[in-house]
């Protein structure tokens, strides 16, 4: 047996993701209106100073400070945040005075000259995907320094993304998917005769666990 076959599994959990700012208390002043929590503010007398932010939900944050990356600020591009609602994440942030874009989804070919840093090889069209499917629809803003964010609308993972196990970063998560599994339920007593349901909690469960792991789903 090689070696590889006897390592076992190390998880490696992305946990910190590095943004370049100019001007670290405007950004700091930015992440906190976006309504994010605020881990750290560290200084030294050196100069050196780290911030750290965790939007909503997130297993992952973000730092920057002075003396924390060589990067020029507003270069990072295509930061992703995942929703589950797109229209409402919009909604929440336009509330607290973020510069957001309009909801857009990916299509057709970029023509020569096309600049699309969101979706490579597409091009914005206004709204959300016309068939509401996982992975399809964005919005965008940027931060003071033009750092770039991405929202992007996932309800279903693709097969293979997730683990065995089922697990959703907020409340607002778990509500918005009990929301789809009752929608999806309502069809199911209507094709089943329209008797309710006494099995239904299991049902919700089937489908709510099937979704997340990109799994065919109950009818």
């Amino acid at each position: 047996m090689s070696d590889l076959k006897k390592t076992a599994r190390i998880d490696m959990k992305l946990e910190i993701v590095v943004i370049p700012v100019s001007d670290v208390d405007r950004a700091k002043a930015f992440y906190q209106k976006l309504g994010w929590r605020l881990d750290a503010d560290f200084a030294s007398a050196d100069g050196w100073r780290v911030i750290q932010f965790t939007p909503p939900g997130s297993n992952a944050s973000v730092i920057f400070g002075n003396n924390v990356t060589s990067a020029a600020p507003g270069s990072a591009r295509g930061l992703y945040l995942i929703v589950s609602d797109i229209e409402a994440a919009r909604a929440a942030l336009v509330a607290r005075g973020v510069d957001v874009s309009e909801v857009f989804h990916g299509a057709g070919e970029v023509h020569a000259g096309t600049d699309e840093p969101y979706i490579s090889g597409r091009v914005r069209v206004r709204g959300a995907d016309p068939e509401h499917g996982s992975y399809r629809s964005f919005a965008s803003f940027s931060d003071p320094d033009g750092n770039g964010w991405l929202l992007q609308e996932i309800t279903a993972r693709l097969a293979g993304r997730v683990e065995a196990d089922t697990n959703f970063g907020s409340p607002t998560d778990l509500a918005a998917a009990l929301r789809r599994a009752a929608a999806a339920h309502g069809e199911h007593e209507k094709r089943t005769g329209g008797a309710h349901d006494t099995n239904w909690p299991d049902w919700y469960a089937d489908y709510i666990v099937k979704e997340q792991a990109g799994e065919a789903l109950p009818q």
